[in-house]
C-alpha cells in the first residue's frame, strides 16, 4: 500500500520520501489510519517489520508544532532502542520542525536537563530515566496526548513493568495508548486491558523466516560440552561476521572471554557496559574490525547490520518468538545465513515449539571432532601463510631467512610458523563457563527463574543470572536503564562465498587452504 492512501498530510509525505520509504508495511498500513482515528492500538510484530514509522508517522501528524508542551510519550526498553527511535522521529518530522528529545540511563542527566527544557513536542526515553525525569520535576507529562510502549515483551522481561505502571499514572486519562510487542503474554494483556480504551488489536505474523536463505542446524549438546563445540564449528565453518546468543549477561562476560582467551576476534555487549563502550563494540562490529559478538536477547535489540553471516544460538530462546527474532539478523539483503541452535537432551521440546511457529525442520548436526576442526586450522592457516608470502618484502629478509635454513631443517621452520599462525596451542586454554538453571519442563508450571510470565517478580535481587528470567531480568534492568552494573557479577568491557555445503552447518571449511580464515587471530 502506498503511503499516500494512509491519510497524511503532504508535508509527511515529502518526509517519507526523502527518507527513502516507498511502500508502507503491514504493520504501517493497518495501524496508521487507526491512529489518525484515534483508536487505541495494540500492534503486534516482529522486530524490523517498520513499528516505529507506524507510531512516528501519527504522532508527527497529530502534535501541534505551535504548542511547546510534550504531547507525546515513547516508552521503550533500551538506551539504544530510544535512542534509534528518537532518530528516527526526527528525520521524518524535520520538514515540519517537530522537538523531538531522549532521555536514557548512563547519560549525563544534568545535559537531559538542559534539552528538556527546549520544549520538546515528543518525548522517547528508557522507564528508569524517564522517572528520574518526573520526580525532578524536569519533565511534564500534564499534556501528552499520546503514550507508546514499545517492545513491551522486553520491557516486561527487564523487570520494568512497575516502572511502566508509575509512569501511565502520571499521564492525563484522556489520550491515546499504542503498544507494540512481538509476544503476547498475560501480564502485556492487563497492561491493554488496564491503561488502554477498546484497543483494536494488529497482528502482523513473522516474515523472518519464510526465506530460503537461511539454513537452520540443531546440535545436540549438554551444558558444559557446548563452549569446546561451538569454538571446533567456528574453526570448521569459518563464519564470517557472527553474532552468539545466550540468556543471560554472565554468560556474554564468560564466553566472550574464553573466546578471546582462545585467541578469537570476539566480544559481548550487554547492559550493564557504559555506553561508550557498547557503541565501541557495535561500531568495530559493524565495520568488521570485530568478528564475534556475544549478547543478549536485549542488548541485541536495534542491530540492523546486513553482512551478519552466522547465528549461534548458544543458548536456545525459552520463548519460540525470540528465537525469529535471533535468527533474522542474518540472511538480510538476500545474502545467505547460518544459525546454529544447541540443545541439551532436555529442551528438545523448545525446539520442537520452535519449529512449529517458524514451520522449518531444523536438520540435526553432528559435532566436529577434534581433529576435523584442527584441518580446518591447518587450511585457514596455510591460506595465511600465502598472503603473507605474497606481502612480504623477501629481500630485506634475504640474508636472516638463509642463516635460519643453514641452521634449521626447512620443514621445522614451516611447522613452527603454522603452530603459530593456528589456535591448536590457545585451544587447551581451560574455559569455565557457569552452568545455568535448566529450562522448566515444557507444559508445565513454570516457577522460580525460569518461568516467563514472572514479570513482577524478583526485580530488584536476581540470582546471578541463574535462571533465564531472574538474574537477567533484574541486572538488565538497572545496566539498561540506569548504567549501573550488575550487583551480582563483575561487567567485563572487553555474499554467501561457500564453495560447497558440508555436513557441518552449510558453512565454509579451510580444508587444503582453499578458503579464506576469517574469524582472526587478535593481535
Amino acid at each position: 500500500m502506498k503511503f499516500k492512501e494512509l491519510g497524511l498530510s503532504e508535508d509527511l509525505l515529502k518526509a517519507i520520501t526523502s527518507v527513502g520509504y516507498e511502500e508502507a508495511t503491514p504493520i504501517q498500513a493497518e495501524t496508521i489510519p487507526m491512529v489518525l482515528a484515534g483508536q487505541d492500538v495494540i500492534g503486534q510484530a516482529q522486530t524490523g517489520t517498520g513499528k516505529t514509522a507506524a507510531f512516528a508517522l501519527p504522532i508527527l501528524e497529530k502534535i501541534d508544532k505551535s504548542n511547546e508542551n510534550v504531547q507525546a510519550l515513547v516508552v521503550s526498553p533500551t538506551r539504544e532502542l530510544a535512542i534509534q527511535t528518537q532518530e528516527e522521529i526526527y528525520k521524518l518530522g524535520r520538514t515540519e520542525r517537530a522537538n523531538v528529545q531522549v532521555v536514557y540511563g548512563g547519560a549525563d542527566i544534568r545535559r537531559q536537563i538542559k534539552s528538556l527544557k527546549n520544549h520538546p513536542q515528543v518525548v522517547v526515553g528508557t522507564p528508569g530515566r524517564l522517572l528520574d525525569h518526573i520526580r525532578r520535576h524536569t519533565l511534564k507529562l500534564d499534556h501528552v496526548q499520546m503514550l507508546v510502549l514499545d517492545e513491551a515483551d522486553e520491557m516486561l522481561n527487564m523487570g520494568f513493568l512497575d516502572d511502566i505502571e508509575d509512569i501511565i499514572k502520571q499521564l492525563p486519562e484522556e489520550r491515546q495508548t499504542m503498544l507494540f510487542s512481538a509476544t503476547m503474554p498475560p501480564e502485556i494483556k492487563r497492561v491493554g486491558v488496564q491503561f488502554m480504551k477498546d484497543p483494536k488489536h494488529v497482528k502482523i505474523k513473522a516474515k523472518e523466516l519464510t526465506t530460503d536463505l537461511i539454513d537452520q542446524f540443531y546440535v545436540r549438546s549438554r551444558d558444559f560440552e557446548k563452549f569446546d563445540v561451538m569454538t571446533r564449528f567456528f574453526d570448521v565453518q569459518s563464519p564470517d561476521l557472527t553474532i552468539v546468543f545466550t540468556r543471560t549477561k554472565r554468560r556474554v562476560d564468560e564466553i566472550a572471554s574464553g573466546l578471546e582467551a582462545r585467541g578469537y576476534n570476539a566480544a559481548g555487549i550487554h547492559g550493564d557496559l557504559t555506553q561508550k563502550r557498547r557503541t565501541q563494540i557495535m561500531n568495530d562490529f559493524r565495520h568488521g574490525k570485530l568478528d564475534i559478538l556475544v549478547a543478549t536477547d536485549v542488548a541485541a535489540r536495534g542491530i540492523d547490520i546486513n553482512d551478519v553471516t552466522h547465528v549461534y544460538n548458544y543458548d536456545i530462546p525459552q520463548d519460540p518468538d525470540s528465537y525469529v527474532h535471533r535468527v533474522g539478523r542474518t540472511g538480510r539483503a538476500g545474502k545467505h545465513g547460518v544459525s546454529m541452535t544447541f540443545v541439551t537432551p532436555n529442551e528438545m521440546d523448545y525446539l520442537r515449539e520452535i519449529e512449529k511457529l517458524t514451520k522449518v525442520r531444523m536438520l540435526p548436526l553432528k559435532p566436529p571432532s577434534d581433529e576435523e576442526a584442527f584441518v580446518s586450522q591447518l587450511g585457514a592457516a596455510k591460506e595465511t601463510i600465502a598472503d603473507l608470502v605474497n606481502k612480504a618484502d623477501k629481500e630485506k629478509y634475504a640474508k636472516a631467512a638463509e642463516s635460519l635454513l643453514n641452521e634449521y631443517d626447512a620443514e621445522d621452520l614451516v611447522a613452527a610458523l603454522l603452530s603459530d599462525v593456528t589456535k591448536d596451542d590457545n585451544n587447551q586454554v581451560p574455559v569455565k563457563i557457569t552452568p545455568e538453571r535448566p529450562l522448566p519442563k515444557r507444559g508445565g508450571k513454570r516457577h522460580g527463574g525460569g518461568g516467563y510470565h514472572h514479570g513482577g517478580g524478583n526485580r530488584r535481587g536476581g540470582n546471578g543470572g541463574g535462571g533465564y528470567r531472574g538474574g537477567h531480568r533484574s541486572s538488565d534492568r538497572h545496566g539498561n536503564d540506569r548504567g549501573h552494573g550488575s550487583r551480582n557479577h563483575d561487567s567485563r568491557n572487553h555474499s554467501d562465498n561457500r564453495s560447497h555445503r558440508s555436513n557441518n552447518g552449510g558453512g565454509r571449511r579451510n580444508e587444503g587452504g582453499s578458503r579464506g580464515f576469517t574469524i582472526r587471530k587478535k593481535d
